[in-house]
């Protein structure tokens, strides 16, 4: 009888896409109209991002989590290139229609800072909860060495 749950080969990916997508939505319905309605459902929307992201970090090892959440700030820092030249000027420099570009670049901006700011602080609580600092872990298995809990 096996010990480990299985589950799909890439059911992580799909969590952390939801998450993603939940984000750019609501981060895209807050800059759009200013409505208390679409502000409660933006709410309710970051809030399922933030428990599909939740289980994203639950599902991976903390070296993915944190490899997840370094693409996700390199992400971020290069879509706010495109915010430091403006996106209007963005926009109408590629081809299509401005406005589509525009929300676009928004969306992708909502959906890259809360991931990597969610990602960076489950990362943390993760650190926080180990039993091993990740850095003595690594000493450890590099030594051939294996914890010892009877002296903590």
């Amino acid at each position: 009888m096996h010990d480990v749950i299985p589950t799909r080969h890439g059911s992580e990916r799909s969590s952390l896409a939801a998450a993603l997508g939940c984000f750019a939505v609501a981060g895209v319905a807050t800059v759009a109209v200013d409505h208390i309605a679409l502000t409660i459902g933006a709410t309710g929307l970051a809030v399922g991002g933030v428990a599909c992201l939740a289980r994203y970090a639950r599902s991976v090892t903390r070296k993915r989590l944190a490899a997840t959440a370094l693409g996700l700030w390199l992400s971020f820092l290069g879509v706010a290139v495109a915010h430091a030249v403006g996106l209007e000027p963005v926009g109408s420099s590629v081809p299509g229609p401005t406005r589509v570009t525009v929300v676009g670049l928004t969306a992708i901006t909502w959906a890259t800072l809360l991931a990597a700011a969610g990602a960076t602080i489950f990362l943390g609580f993760r650190e926080y909860g180990a039993s091993t600092p990740a850095e003595e872990l690594d000493e450890q298995v590099f030594d051939g060495e294996t914890t010892d809990y009877s002296t903590r």
